[in-house]
C-alpha cells in the first residue's frame, strides 16, 4: 500500500484529536493535506487553522474529486459515509489512522505502548513526561490532554514513540484492536476487564485481543503486566519475550510497598528508593509503578523519574477540578466503566474524607448503556453519598433485552443506602443540585462526552445561589 509515491493525503474525520495531529504532522513532512468532518470543534478547529489546514464541513464525494494519493479513514466512519463509499467505488488507496501511524511515524522507532482497560491515559501521559523532563524529546500520542504538554499528540525525530494503545477496533474495514498496529518494543498492560460491549462479545474475546498484542512483543523487548490482575495472569505466561510484573503484591518483580495514600499526593517505595506522586489513589500508584518499571528498563534512573513526578501536572478530565461556586467543588472525570468510577470515588474520598460527595453519571458509552454492568454500576458508587443518573443516551438504539435498566439501578442504589435520582438531562440535574448542594460539597461529573456543558452550567447556577 505504501510502496508507491504518496504526495497528497485526505483525512476523513479530521476533527478527531489524533487525526488532526497526524494530519498536521504529515503536512510538516511535505505532504499536501486535506480533510473533512461533520463539524470540527475546539480546540481542534483552532489547531487546524493555525496549521493552515482547511477542514471541509460535511462529507461529500466531491471532497475526493482530486483523487488524493492516500485517504485516511477515521474510526468513527462507517459504511454509508459518502466519502468511504467513493473510495471503495473507485478503488482508491486508503488506510486507517493506526496504519498511517505505524508506517510513517512508528516504524524503526522504539515504541512504548501503554494498554489496559483503565489508566492508559494517565500512564501514557506520565511516561511521556518522564522522558520529556529528562531531555529525550519523545513522540507521543495520548487519548487526553496532559497539562504538561497542552496537546495530546506530538511527532519528533527522537528514537522514542510513546503511545496509548487502545483495544477498540481500528476501522470499519479492520476490526482488529488499534494496538495491534503499534509495533511494541515495550508493552504495558495495566489491567484487563470486560469493556466495549459493542465490539467484544465477552471477557474471553477481550483476552484474545490482548493475547494477540502480547505476541507482537519482540524477544529483545519487554512485556510489563499488572501482576495483581487475575484476568491478566494467564496471558503473562509466555516465553517469547522477557516478562516483568508490577504491582503492590510481593510476587511482583517491580513491587510498590509502604504505600501511603494522601489527600493531595501518594508515596510508595521500591527497593532502595521512595517515590512521591502528585496524584491521589491506589490506581494511580499502580500506573506510576508501570512508568517506573518501563523508564528504568529504558535506562532512566530513580532520581530522574522522581524529578519528573515532582513536576507532573495531571491530565484534563481526570479528576480535574473545574472550579468552586457557592462553596461547591465541581470535578470532571472521564470515567465510564464501573471500575474507573469506583477507583475515582475512592481517591476522592481520600482527598475529601468528610465532605458530601455527589456522583453525577451520564451512561453514554456503548457498554454502560447496556445491562452488562447493571449490577457492577450500583456497587461502583460506594464512596458517593448521592448518585444522580442522567437519562441513558440513545437507549432506543439498543435492543430492549440488552438495555441498562435505570429503574432497577435506582432501586439497587437506594438499597445500598444512597440518595439517588434519575433525571432527563443536564439542565434538570443542574436544577436538582442547585436545590440540594451546600457549601463544602463535592460534585464529580462522570462522562466520556460533553454532557451538554454541565460543568459550566453547574458553576454558573451555584455561583448565583
Amino acid at each position: 500500500m505504501f510502496s508507491t509515491p504518496i504526495k497528497s493525503v485526505h483525512f476523513v474525520g479530521i476533527g478527531g484529536t489524533a487525526m488532526a495531529a497526524a494530519a498536521a504532522a504529515m503536512q510538516d513532512r511535505g505532504f499536501t493535506v486535506t480533510g473533512s468532518d461533520q463539524g470540527v470543534y475546539e480546540p481542534t478547529a483552532s489547531f487546524l487553522a493555525a496549521k493552515k489546514i482547511k477542514a471541509i464541513n460535511g462529507y461529500a464525494e466531491q471532497n475526493l474529486a482530486a483523487k488524493p494519493d492516500l485517504i485516511v479513514i477515521g474510526n468513527a466512519i462507517s459504511r454509508g459515509n459518502p466519502e468511504a463509499e467513493y473510495v471503495l467505488d473507485h478503488k482508491l488507496r486508503y488506510c486507517s489512522l493506526p496504519e498511517l501511524l505505524r508506517e510513517f511515524f512508528i516504524r524503526g522507532k522504539r515504541s512504548l505502548v501503554v494498554s489496559g482497560t483503565h489508566g492508559k491515559t494517565t500512564t501514557t501521559s506520565l511516561l511521556a513526561w518522564v522522558f520529556e523532563h529528562n531531555g529525550l524529546n519523545p513522540s507521543y500520542l495520548i487519548g487526553g490532554i496532559p497539562n504538561n504538554f497542552g496537546q495530546g499528540a506530538r511527532f519528533t525525530d527522537s528514537e522514542w514513540f510513546i503511545i496509548e494503545g487502545d483495544e477498540y477496533d481500528t476501522a470499519f474495514f479492520d476490526k482488529r484492536s488499534k494496538f495491534i498496529h503499534y509495533q511494541p518494543e515495550v508493552a504495558i498492560i495495566n489491567n484487563l476487564e470486560f469493556d466495549h460491549a459493542d465490539i467484544f462479545e465477552n471477557l474471553d474475546a477481550v483476552k484474545k485481543t490482548f493475547a494477540q498484542f502480547i505476541r507482537l512483543v519482540p524477544r529483545n523487548g519487554l512485556l510489563l503486566g499488572n501482576g495483581d490482575e487475575a484476568n491478566l495472569a494467564p496471558l503473562l505466561e509466555v516465553t517469547h519475550c522477557p516478562v516483568k510484573r508490577f504491582g503492590l503484591g510481593a510476587h511482583n518483580a517491580v513491587q510498590g510497598f509502604n504505600l501511603q495514600l494522601g489527600a493531595t499526593a501518594s508515596t510508595f517505595e521500591i527497593p532502595s528508593f521512595k517515590f512521591h506522586l502528585n496524584l491521589v489513589g491506589e490506581l494511580n500508584v499502580r500506573n506510576a509503578l508501570a512508568v517506573v518499571a518501563c523508564a528504568k528498563h529504558c535506562g532512566l534512573k530513580n532520581q530522574q523519574i522522581q524529578a519528573a513526578f515532582d513536576t507532573f501536572k495531571g491530565i484534563k478530565r481526570r479528576m480535574e477540578v473545574k472550579g468552586i461556586a457557592g462553596g461547591v467543588t465541581i470535578v470532571d472525570d472521564f470515567g465510564h466503566h464501573p471500575t474507573a468510577i469506583r477507583e475515582t470515588l475512592k481517591a476522592l474520598r481520600i482527598k475529601y474524607p468528610n465532605e458530601k460527595i455527589w456522583a453525577v453519571f451520564e451512561p453514554r458509552s456503548n457498554s454502560t448503556r447496556r445491562k452488562v454492568f447493571q449490577d457492577d454500576l450500583a456497587m461502583s458508587f460506594a464512596d458517593a453519598n448521592v448518585v444522580v443518573l442522567s437519562q441513558v443516551a440513545r437507549l432506543e438504539q439498543i435492543p430492549a433485552a440488552e438495555r441498562l435498566d435505570p429503574a432497577q439501578l435506582m432501586k439497587d442504589l437506594q438499597t445500598l443506602g444512597k440518595e439517588a435520582a434519575y433525571l432527563p438531562d443536564a439542565d434538570a440535574i443542574v436544577t436538582h443540585l442547585g436545590k440540594g448542594a451546600r457549601g463544602g460539597d463535592v460534585v464529580c461529573v462522570f462522562s466520556n462526552g460533553g454532557f451538554d456543558g454541565i460543568h459550566g452550567k453547574l458553576l454558573s447556577h451555584l455561583g448565583r445561589k
